[in-house]
């Protein structure tokens, strides 16, 4: 059997632009591994047709590693309707309350003809629960995750323990709104974290300055070569972003924060304006220190979503799995 391999689950991560997933082993170690995109159609069926076909592939290569009952855990972009194992992802307008959770399941005892549980939680919950089993909170107690990419999602672990909420949705910082007076966000709220803060608002923010480049990764190269207007449409972003983040961390008394997702990855010129915005906004004592670490992780979702699928049969980093309803047997 190969290193890992005892205790294996599936681990699916659903974001706006790519869905991967992956059979990872009791100590994190991905044993097999893929990725299709997130199609744009309005079918939410034929959304799925792709992912059902990675996750029959996957599971046909490890079948031996799962084991008689099959643990999974799925992270989705939110929010989520965790107990009844629903998303309606804001950046995935065909699923709309669509059952991922009873799909996925589906597709588990078809491959294996074998039992099944999963459970659901947000991507920032998974993003958290990763990079504090093996990534850059794995010193910490309690910490925030989050993900800056066509989205911003958070979560976080409290005293070792995952905090995820009466719905799923705990934390989720990208619709907390930072200006009342803001733009409406495409979730009905306004001036959220995520209108400004996520790679295409951004985007859009240098667009309507003048700025004629094509992304988020050609912003924050053209950020870091000096050009005023993608430095600007950057300083905006992050000072939206601080606000989010020094709300969190006052109502919550935690001071490490994990950042994670494509934007982050741009490294300083991101960073440096977070860090020097949170002077504005955290104040309090208790805040004043704030630790914001880029993730070290390249899958933390995954692994994320992993340990939460361990924790269905009392192994890996988490206590006990998230107690809010989300589990869903489906027999053979």
């Amino acid at each position: 059997m190969p290193a890992g391999a005892e205790e294996a689950v599936l681990a699916v991560d659903i974001g706006g632009t790519k869905v991967a997933a992956a059979v990872v082993g009791g100590d994190g170690t991905v044993l097999v591994e893929d990725v299709v995109p997130t199609l744009a159609d309005p079918d939410p069926e034929a959304l799925y047709v792709p992912i059902h076909a990675m996750l029959g592939s996957l599971l046909e290569q490890a079948a031996d590693t799962l084991g008689p009952h099959v643990r999974v855990g799925i992270g989705s972009a939110g929010p989520v309707h965790g107990p009844e194992g629903l998303i309606s992802p804001v950046n995935v307008p065909a699923w709309r309350r669509w059952p991922v959770r009873d799909r996925v399941l589906r597709t588990v005892v078809t491959a294996l003809g074998r039992p099944a549980t999963a459970v659901l939680v947000g991507d920032g919950h998974c993003i958290a629960m990763g990079e504090h089993w093996l990534g850059a909170g794995r010193d910490v107690d309690s910490m925030v995750g989050m993900v800056i990419s066509t989205g911003v999602g958070g979560g976080a672990v409290i005293d070792n323990v995952l905090f995820a909420g009466a719905s799923g949705n705990a934390v989720h910082i990208g619709h907390t709104s930072v200006n009342f007076l803001g733009p409406r966000c495409v979730c009905g709220c306004h001036g959220c974290v995520e209108f400004y803060a996520r790679g295409p608002g951004m985007v859009d923010a240098a667009r309507a300055g003048g700025w004629e480049g094509p992304d988020a990764r050609a912003l924050t190269l053209d950020a870091a070569a000096g050009n005023p207007v993608a430095t600007e449409a950057i300083e905006q972003g992050m000072r939206a972003l601080a606000a989010g983040v020094a709300e969190l961390a006052t109502n919550l008394d935690v001071t490490t924060f994990v950042i994670g997702g494509g934007v982050s990855k741009a490294g300083e010129v991101v960073f440096e304006p977070l860090r020097r915005h949170l002077r504005d906004f955290a104040t309090l004592h208790y805040v004043r220190d704030l630790r914001v670490l880029p993730a070290e992780l390249e899958n933390a979702g995954l692994l994320g979503a992993a340990a939460v699928a361990l924790a269905l049969s009392g192994h890996g980093p988490l206590r006990e799995a998230p107690a809010w309803g989300s589990l869903a047997p489906q027999p053979a």
